[in-house]
């Protein structure tokens, strides 16, 4: 379970967010790759990656697989759960393309598109395979959500019927089904509005609305991938545009709140709790991260431009990040 967002402020600067929802201990970690560092995919292919990188992540059988991230390029995106959707063939030696472990496709993205027309180019020649996770123990089913400076939304899906990229109008993703059935299924709140609801008059009884907000009351509230994917994108495209990157990245995390999870409310089949564990929002101009971990609400900020002068990666634990929940006191 994760939501993922993509807008401009009003000087069209482009931001990207997203939660990370998930049942395991992540024990996420952020980390850099300068352009031309080398990494080992789950295949065992050893790549090159032609621009920066920097992303969150885990360290899983002696790399670092990415949930999210940017380029130097200002390239962003990142890897949603696709459960009972995604379908990725195993991997075979008689492939006539490139084949890439899913896991690995964020990563391999960003280390070599510049904009959303690279990634469609590169697809063409790729093959995405499963290769179990061993987090899960299962196929980890992943779908994608990316983003450039342009502002535009791309959205990549492998199911049983092939693979899918979809632009994005709306600039929104969660999980499964698929996204076009998230996009079908907004046709059921067109009487949504921030507008507040009028005095009604039911054949002589005339009833007014309780405070404000009456015009939101269909707005789903639960916490399912459809009911997220609806409250996602009604708060997305009825905010007040945000004047520049600062108040876009501070609109992103208003947003975000809307769909996180606390411990405790979402309880799996084998009795642990989805829940979020970092919210990030990325300056895609700028190159910068900000972050906040489940276990401390304070906004971590760190500009990736430094990082990727470096000639080694950079890795950084996000729990290890020791700061006061409390910004200040008032005497």
């Amino acid at each position: 379970m994760c939501t993922a967002i993509n807008f401009l402020d009003q000087a069209n600067e482009t931001v990207f967010g997203r939660t990370m929802d998930f049942y395991a201990i992540l024990d996420p970690h952020l980390v850099s790759f300068p352009a031309g560092a080398s990494w080992e995919t789950m295949l065992g292919q050893t790549l090159a990656d032609q621009y920066g990188v920097g992303g969150i992540g885990r360290h899983a059988q002696h790399r670092y697989v990415l949930f999210d991230g940017v380029n130097e390029m200002g390239l962003a995106g990142g890897a949603l759960y696709f459960k009972g959707y995604a379908d990725f063939p195993q991997p075979s030696k008689h492939s006539g393309q490139v084949q890439l472990s899913a896991l690995d496709f964020l990563h391999y993205a960003l280390g070599s598109c510049a904009s959303l027309d690279d990634i469609r180019e590169r697809l063409a020649d790729l093959t995405l395979v499963g290769i179990q996770d061993g987090l899960t123990g299962t196929v980890a089913p992943m779908h994608w959500m990316f983003t450039d400076l342009s502002g535009r939304g791309l959205v990549v899906e492998q199911t049983a019927l092939g693979l899918h990229i979809y632009e994005n109008p709306v600039g929104v993703l969660t999980n499964s089904p698929d996204f076009p059935w998230q996009m079908t299924n907004l046709r059921n709140y067109l009487g949504v509005a921030p507008e507040q609801t009028e005095q009604v008059d039911w054949n002589g009884l005339q009833m007014e609305p309780f405070g404000q907000a009456g015009g939101t009351s269909a707005l789903p509230g639960g916490y399912t991938p459809p009911a997220r994917f609806v409250r996602t994108v009604f708060q997305k495209l009825h905010m007040v545009p945000p004047k520049g990157i600062e108040e876009a990245v501070v609109a992103g995390f208003h947003i975000l709140e809307g769909v996180t999870l606390p411990n405790g409310v979402v309880k799996t089949a084998n009795g642990t709790f989805d829940y979020t564990q970092y919210t990030a929002m990325i300056d895609l101009g700028q190159k910068v991260y900000y972050f906040k971990t489940y276990e401390n609400p304070q906004v971590i900020q760190v500009d990736m431009k430094p990082l990727w002068k470096s000639k080694e990666k950079v890795v950084q634990d996000l729990g290890s990040i020791q700061t006061s929940i409390f910004y200040g006191h008032l005497r």
